[in-house]
């Protein structure tokens, strides 16, 4: 069947229709977005160009989430800040599809990395001995290519049924982003068994990843008890950074996808939490409590003070 579409494109709500507060939400998410994009990607560059922390799995994984955060962040933030100038806010239906695409491609990918980290951690605890000779150069890259691919396959599943609804109603999405729920709104059919389908590609998928995590950290921490004290300082810091970035990203997800198909009022703003808020508190929350982040980060800045003075 093809896809019947008389929709070329959405008109967006947004967060506000108030012009004053759309004035104040362009400032306050300008700057966040500015300082999460700049923030991941200082830490993306500081861990490329140390090769200690480069040649350690938990820091590569860290390089490639902060990535992935900030091109997260840049799938709805920019297009939400610019329409808050606007009184009309649209996006073409292409761009909206792009849009849907990306969103759940880069997350997607985020969810599999995220594994890969607790994994990581999993084996330098629970098997320190073995350490090095499992998690090689070759595993760290296996778990790269199967992030991109998983991501890819977890998105283009959705956006393969998503293009073949059909929109010939209305065309006001009240979101600040296009996404699944308040797409399946719009659509001309009855968009039951793919609501289900979306709930079972991405609610329970985020459920059944979740878990793992919890039961997998549990685990750690169940075998610190064998550690010294400084090891189990240490390794608590470091799963307590990582649980934290968990919990911010899992939460919202179960919250949005592993429930009935419908849209809530309040989904603008656990879609805001973490597409736009998560990724700006996770340099703060992993690396710039990491002393040999920053002891990089300053010998980064050193270096390239010394070669602006030289020049």
């Amino acid at each position: 069947m093809q896809n019947q579409s008389f929709v070329t494109e959405f008109v967006f709500l947004g967060l506000s229709e108030n012009p004053h507060v759309q004035k104040i939400v362009f400032v306050i998410f300008l700057l966040i977005y500015i300082a999460t994009v700049c923030g991941n990607l200082l830490i993306v560059v500081t861990i490329l160009t140390s090769p200690a922390l480069l040649d350690s799995p938990m820091y590569f994984f860290l390089a490639f989430l902060c990535f992935l955060e900030a091109c997260v962040t840049s799938v709805s933030a920019p297009k939400m800040i610019i329409d808050c100038l606007y009184e009309k806010k649209t996006i073409s239906f292409g761009g909206c599809m792009t849009q849907v695409f990306a969103a759940h491609f880069f997350s997607g990918a985020e969810v599999i990395v995220l594994t890969a980290m607790a994994y990581d951690r999993y084996v330098a605890i629970c098997k320190p001995l073995h350490y090095s000779s499992i998690m090689n150069s070759r595993l760290c890259g296996i778990l790269i290519a199967v992030a991109w691919t998983g991501g890819f396959l977890h998105s283009i599943i959705q956006i393969l049924f998503t293009f073949r609804l059909p929109f010939c109603g209305p065309n006001i999405i009240d979101h600040f982003m296009c996404d699944l729920y308040p797409l399946l709104k719009l659509a001309c059919t009855d968009s039951y068994v793919f609501g289900l389908l979306v709930v079972a590609n991405s609610g329970f998928f985020c459920i059944l990843i979740f878990s793992l995590l919890l039961v997998s950290y549990s685990v750690i921490l169940f075998s610190l008890r064998n550690h010294s004290s400084e090891g189990q300082r240490k390794a608590l810091s470091t799963c307590g950074s990582h649980v934290t970035v968990v919990v911010l990203f899992f939460i919202p997800c179960i919250f949005e996808y592993a429930r009935p198909p419908t849209s809530f009022f309040f989904d603008k703003i656990v879609e805001m939490f973490y597409t736009v808020l998560t990724p700006f508190l996770n340099p703060l929350i992993y690396a710039f409590r990491n002393k040999e982040v920053k002891n990089a980060m300053r010998k980064l800045c050193n270096r390239l003070m010394f070669a602006s003075v030289e020049k």
